[in-house]
């Protein structure tokens, strides 16, 4: 689906076990729309800090990640005004009954992750595409820098903040702390998904993410994800050693922007 893909970096179906799931989400730069099937579908805003979300036991839930940038056509507002909030769908799009109408129906959870695609194709507008090529060369595998781009993309460093914010939710440099960390995120994922648990270099990867050395990394990681490095490995090795797949989010921040599904297990 075309439409979808110049939209949405991944898409998910995620069950939860016998235990409500306390999730943190972490910044990456875009929003996420999701629906805990049986409820109303909900939109995740630009994150700048990690937010966590407790997720019912026996839950299933749908959703798709919207690419940087691509939120205030999606919404027609500006997508600063989404920032750090979590809002129910029908805050944002009329007629949203419709849709979460068809989400409780559906007959298995692929068939309400399409519904959820559909309407987010059906509703995508027009997107900045002096934002889109910001958001490229900022992007974690690009290594691009800030300062750079008001005289690559020959625009005023004002002019860029206030259509970057109207887009993405957030300046340039902000987004760029946020690509930046999700570089280091992806390089853990990537590490547990080859070998089934996390061979760390924090001072190589640091360094490979744009940071300065691994104090600037950890600084970082604490504002951002809000924990520290050593204790993100930690968790997500835990999180994951039972099959928990996260190619989905790992692989667009490492220069593989293939459309993925990921199936999300029952906890062990």
């Amino acid at each position: 689906m075309p439409a979808l893909a110049a939209v949405v970096s991944s898409a998910w179906i995620q069950r939860v076990g016998d235990q409500a799931l306390a999730q943190r989400h972490v910044p990456h730069g875009g929003a996420e729309l999701r629906c805990v099937l049986g409820g109303t579908p909900h939109l995740l805003g630009p994150l700048t800090a990690a937010m966590y979300q407790d997720i019912p036991a026996g839950s299933t839930v749908v959703g798709v990640r919207l690419r940087p940038g691509v939120l205030g056509g999606l919404v027609g507002m500006p997508a600063d005004e989404l920032v750090d909030q979590d809002v129910p769908g029908t805050e944002v799009w009329r007629g949203l009954s419709r849709l979460t109408d068809l989400l409780g129906e559906a007959a298995t959870p692929r068939i309400a992750l399409g519904h959820l695609q559909s309407f987010v194709a059906r509703s995508a507008g027009a997107y900045d595409p002096l934002v889109g090529e910001a958001v490229r060369h900022l992007m974690p595998w690009h290594g691009g820098k800030p300062a750079a781009l008001p005289a690559l993309l020959s625009i005023s460093e004002r002019q860029l903040r206030r259509r970057c914010r109207a887009s993405v939710g957030v300046g340039v440099k902000e987004l760029h702390r946020i690509l930046r960390v999700q570089g280091f995120v992806a390089r853990v994922q990537a590490s547990i998904a080859r070998q089934g648990t996390v061979h760390a270099d924090l001072a190589r990867w640091a360094v490979e993410t744009g940071y300065t050395d691994q104090t600037h990394l950890g600084r970082e990681c604490r504002r951002l994800v809000g924990v520290t490095p050593g204790r993100f490995l930690a968790e997500t090795g835990a999180a994951c050693g039972c099959g928990h797949d996260h190619a989905v989010s790992f692989r667009p921040m490492l220069g593989d922007g293939r459309f993925v599904l990921e199936r999300r297990p029952k906890p062990a």
